[in-house]
């Protein structure tokens, strides 16, 4: 798929419905959602598109060795999700924040551990220069945007997590184990394009 036919399905299809069901519901003060925002870089290669992905530092206490996108938690200091995307991006990958071609965003995706994370959908140059944040960021890496397409390639398992049944995608691709988070997104970002 090129970018100019990624743009007319993006743009003129309607946002389908999530295939993320599952809703933060642990109700204490302290435990309030957290916003946060991931950039979901697409690489144009010309002839066809690929998704950028990092594999988070196997040092990290949360998430460590795991397979996502750059970004993060929301700042006071962010004007909008856009910021927060880029400024992360900036920050894990040294994607420089002119750099994104924004072209719209996903449903927010919540996370078992109290986060509300929206996604940003935007196009990066092939020839850019990457450089991983070595305390966050332990490989940077694309997979053709195609390898999800191919409905083949997803994989999903129901799971009980307090008291509800949700599904969790699995999307493997080489040695990389894309899944949660990642491959819902990925999910719904295949379901709109289809």
């Amino acid at each position: 798929m090129t970018k100019n036919e990624f743009l007319s399905r993006f743009q003129l299809n309607s946002l389908v419905s999530s295939a993320h069901k599952y809703r933060y519901s642990n109700k204490s003060a302290h435990d309030k959602i957290k916003q946060a925002a991931i950039l979901l870089p697409l690489i144009d290669h010309k002839t066809h598109l690929s998704v950028l992905l990092t594999k988070r530092a196997s040092h990290l206490r949360h998430h460590g060795g795991q397979v996502c996108f750059p970004g993060g938690r929301v700042d006071v200091d962010d004007s909008d999700i856009i910021s927060t995307a880029t400024r992360e991006a900036f920050e894990e990958i040294a994607l420089p924040i002119q750099a994104s071609e924004i072209i719209g965003q996903l449903h927010p995706y919540q996370t078992i551990s109290g986060f509300t994370v929206k996604p940003i959908v935007a196009f990066i140059p092939a020839d850019i220069q990457l450089s991983a944040c070595q305390d966050e960021v332990e490989e940077i890496f694309e997979v053709p945007l195609n390898h999800f397409l191919n409905t083949d390639n997803i994989k999903s398992v129901w799971v009980q997590q307090q008291d509800r049944r949700y599904q969790v995608h699995f999307m493997p691709y080489n040695h990389y184990n894309i899944w949660g988070a990642t491959a819902a997104i990925l999910k719904d970002l295949v379901e709109h394009i289809r």
